[in-house]
């Protein structure tokens, strides 16, 4: 099975036909989707400018859409290189219990989901990178009351959520069901309760 790289290495070699380097960009959503493969493809397509069901695009904007890709795996794996030192030093010095933060990262290892958009249709509009940079300043930072990733305060409880956590906190404004710990708990207590949200 081909990795991100290599995959990648496929959608800009201009000697291979268009279906491959096409074909070749959706399975690199199978190594890594932010917002979940329909959600990420919906919004890598809308970002380079051509269609998701057209089959010929223009190679250049295949490339677009893979340099906006990489750009945000990027900054993931710094994230999770970042993590991954910092549940090694916590081990050593005896903090074994992990946090809300930690369980959450175990779910979303490798990066698909990490800013699940249950609808593919209502997505943040920002650049993939800008979108993963503002949710991990979230995570980094003490708990708050709006999104992090478009500010707004407009949360609502969903049930039946199509990707793990199976429900939780939904953000109106951009899409993304926003990760609990990035959330205050009187702020995630009136989410679940129904209760409208003030910005601060």
């Amino acid at each position: 099975m081909a990795g991100f790289r290599s995959l990648a290495r496929q959608v800009r070699d201009p000697r291979n036909d268009l279906a491959l380097r096409r074909y070749s960009l959706r399975k690199c959503l199978e190594r890594f989707a932010p917002y979940g493969h329909r959600a990420t493809w919906a919004h890598l397509c809308a970002r380079a400018g051509f269609g998701p069901e057209d089959r010929s695009p223009d190679p250049a904007r295949l490339v677009a859409a893979l340099d906006e890709l990489e750009a945000a795996r990027a900054v993931w794996l710094a994230y999770q290189e970042e993590f991954a030192e910092r549940r090694r030093q916590e081990k050593h010095d005896g903090l074994r219990r992990p946090s809300d933060v930690d369980c959450w990262h175990r779910r979303t290892w490798g990066g698909h989901g990490v800013a699940w958009c249950e609808d593919p249709g209502t997505r943040p509009a920002e650049p993939l990178d800008e979108v993963l940079r503002r949710l991990i300043a979230a995570l980094e930072r003490e708990p708050g009351t709006v999104c992090p990733v478009c500010t707004s305060p407009d949360i609502v409880w969903k049930q039946d959520l199509s990707h793990e956590p199976w429900s939780g906190p939904l953000c109106t404004g951009c899409g993304i069901v926003v990760p609990q710990p990035v959330l205050a708990p009187g702020a995630l207590a009136r989410v679940r309760q129904g209760r409208a949200l003030l910005a601060v």
